[in-house]
């Protein structure tokens, strides 16, 4: 009788993690208006040195936590606004599995949630200053490609860079097929949230000021913080300096015919976005509803009289001049995109804003 009594106890317990599991999937899945996107946190989600996720955790606030194991961080959500937020960790690796764990995370309806990438990252200071922010229409990939060491480069070509399968620097022959080195984001709605925006009044600062002075020579590095439209280009490589610089904007106008404008240097976003094709396919998510917001936290190259080597020393990740700045107006700018969507969800829930 003990033995049977004890079998059935070890049975018991071996089904309640299915009971669970049973018991949650029976539950409608929470519906999600829009979904933040924030790469790395700094310590803990609140009272401590901001990351990226933090201001949001505190101001949205996102106060619902739900476990989740199986992704970087744990999933934060605001019931009454249905706002949810994730941290994905850095890489383009880490965001495209999270974001994909998170698209097929059965505890979330996804289906018309708007997706807000707000993240910090490296700009170039012929478009911008520090502290701006930059709504991009292009992900270009700065990973999928051929290298040979510069140093036996044929005397011929101007860099040893060059994309995956092609036959050196400038082969128009390779684009014809793409294996995500170029993604272009729903216009319309870029434009929407750029308009929406572009007469924000950002915060400057005297450190922001002191940075803009090394930059003479680059009239609009010299001005205070503001919003524009530019485009992303990421690579797991944290690079810097001014060759450097200029390969960025060429690969850029390679990769999108001319079209688009490299101003903000991250790691992440084709990797997001990516994921978030493969679940528009599924039809977890809706692909056109995505928008990628990236600020500047640091120059993409030194100022003149400093190597790369010396600046990019100086510059480390949590010594950016115009970290504080970055990390505040990502919060501003795109909690006012947030919070427009949210606040007329009758107007947005089925028809994406267009200007």
């Amino acid at each position: 009788m003990t033995r049977i009594f004890a079998t059935l106890s070890l049975f018991a317990l071996l089904l309640l993690p299915l009971s669970s599991t049973t018991a949650r999937e029976a539950q409608p899945p929470l519906p999600v208006k829009v979904v933040v996107v924030t790469m790395f946190e700094t310590g803990e989600d609140s009272g401590d040195a901001a990351g990226e996720f933090q201001r949001w955790h505190e101001r949205l606030p996102l106060d619902t936590v739900f476990p989740a194991p199986h992704m970087h961080h744990d999933i934060h959500y605001n019931k009454d606004m249905g706002v949810l937020g994730i941290v994905t960790g850095m890489g383009t690796a880490n965001a495209a599995a999270n974001v994909m764990a998170l698209g097929l995370d059965p505890r979330f309806d996804l289906s018309r949630a708007y997706w807000l990438v707000a993240g910090i990252s490296g700009f170039d200071p012929n478009d911008a200053s520090l502290g701006s922010v930059a709504w991009a229409e292009y992900l270009v990939d700065g990973d999928l490609a051929h290298e040979i060491d510069a140093r036996e480069i044929p005397e011929d070509w101007d860099t040893g860079y060059f994309p995956l399968f092609s036959q050196g620097p400038g082969d128009p022959a390779r684009k014809s097929y793409n294996l995500g080195e170029v993604f272009q984001l729903n216009g319309a709605l870029v434009d929407w949230a750029y308009g929406l925006t572009r007469d924000m009044q950002l915060p400057d600062d005297p450190a922001l000021a002191a940075t803009r002075k090394l930059y003479p020579e680059y009239p609009v590095a010299q001005r205070k913080p503001f919003v524009l439209k530019g485009d992303q280009l990421a690579a797991m490589t944290f690079w810097h300096g001014e060759l450097l610089n200029d390969w960025a904007n060429e690969w850029t106008d390679y990769w999108t015919d001319g079209q688009g404008e490299f101003v903000s240097s991250a790691m992440e976003d084709t990797g997001t976005f990516q994921s978030l094709s493969y679940l528009h396919e599924a039809g977890r998510v809706d692909k056109h509803r995505v928008l990628v917001l990236r600020t500047a936290s640091n120059f993409t190259m030194p100022p003149k009289g400093k190597s790369a080597a010396e600046y990019l020393r100086e510059e480390q990740h949590d010594s950016y001049a115009g970290l504080d700045a970055a990390l505040e107006n990502a919060y501003l700018v795109g909690s006012a995109v947030v919070k427009e969507l949210v606040n007329n969800w009758e107007r947005y829930a089925g028809t994406i804003p267009s200007r």
